[in-house]
């Protein structure tokens, strides 16, 4: 008699995982990475705290008027008068200018470099684009003071020339150099490479097959960037843009040498030689200002340190919003 015996299924047994979720490395990578991200949000905090007390005399002495207001007349130690009015306007002014020329030379750049150059090519771009925006501000303000001021002046006549009739290209005083239009164009070249790496980048994370089938179904390469491309990324380069907006309404050095600082308020005439720019102004006062101007300055670089920072905030978060991960 032979005696059978089943086969007994056994369970597995569980194992428990013995390793650590974070090494020793990762655990001091991430505790430095936090430290640098606390110690940055500290240091914006202090440079703020350190504007505002300094600023402080100047904002009780002028009330709003230091904001609005057009004129600036320290040479009467008993009737001192800071506003800064027309160098808010101008810093404004010149960085649209800068916008309005830049957005297109970027947009067409990240767009070449990521859908339509060979892999050599687009490594050869993106090289000179990040070059040229490691490229110090008083270098492109010395290009833009000998090499481009004569070409652009000479397109500044062109355009009084065919449309002064129009306000915004009418100039009285003949000269056409050191003016808005220059400056914007110098300011156009520095926030070129910000908004270009930030567009390719939003580009590159964009659905390949949609482009392909917009391009199968006989779309050209304009449409298809026009109506597919850039209403998908829009708010990248959105934010793209603003930051870009942030870089020019900061700028320093380059302005300050190719634009005739005039305490005027240039309201739209582009290519008239005189303008204004809060940052410029700082530079050429601060060298031989009194206590008092001093503080005016201080107060004047905590405007232009707070609508700066707004700006960079607002393009932070689109940038954000606008990553493809965060529609999933």
């Amino acid at each position: 008699m032979s005696t059978s015996s089943e086969p007994t299924s056994h369970s597995p047994v569980r194992r428990t995982l013995k390793a650590k979720p974070f090494s020793r490395a990762d655990r001091m990578f991430f505790g430095v990475a936090r430290s640098a991200s606390y110690f940055s949000v500290i240091l914006i905090a202090l440079i703020l705290v350190f504007l505002f007390i300094r600023a402080t005399p100047a904002f009780q002495s002028q009330g709003i008027g230091f904001i609005f207001g057009s004129n600036w007349n320290t040479s009467n130690p008993h009737h001192i008068v800071m506003q800064i009015g027309p160098m808010i306007w101008g810093s404004l002014l010149i960085s649209v200018l800068g916008i309005i020329l830049g957005v297109p030379m970027a947009l067409s750049t990240a767009y070449f470099i990521e859908f339509m150059a060979g892999k050599t090519m687009a490594r050869v771009a993106t090289l000179v684009v990040d070059l040229l925006a490691a490229m110090p501000s008083v270098v492109i303000g010395l290009w833009g003071l000998v090499v481009f001021t004569p070409v652009a002046s000479h397109w500044a006549e062109l355009l009084h020339k065919a449309l002064g009739f129009i306000p915004i290209f009418a100039n009285t005083s003949g000269n056409f150099s050191a003016s808005p239009f220059i400056a914007g164009w110098i300011v156009a070249v520095m926030i070129v490479p910000i908004i270009t790496s930030i567009s390719r980048e939003i580009f590159s994370q964009m659905d390949r097959e949609l482009i392909n089938a917009s391009l199968a179904l006989g779309g050209s390469r304009s449409s298809t960037f026009f109506k597919v491309v850039l209403p998908t990324a829009s708010g990248g380069v959105v934010g793209g843009v603003l930051l870009g907006l942030g870089r020019a309404l900061g700028e320093t050095v380059a302005i300050y040498f190719v634009l005739n600082l005039i305490f005027k308020v240039n309201w739209f005439n582009i290519i008239e030689n005189q303008g204004g720019s809060v940052a410029s102004m700082i530079l050429s006062k601060f060298g031989e200002a009194s206590d008092a101007e001093i503080s005016g300055l201080m107060a004047a670089g905590l405007v232009l340190f707070v609508v700066t920072l707004v700006v960079n905030w607002i393009a932070a978060y689109i940038v954000n919003k606008a990553q493809p991960w965060r529609k999933l």
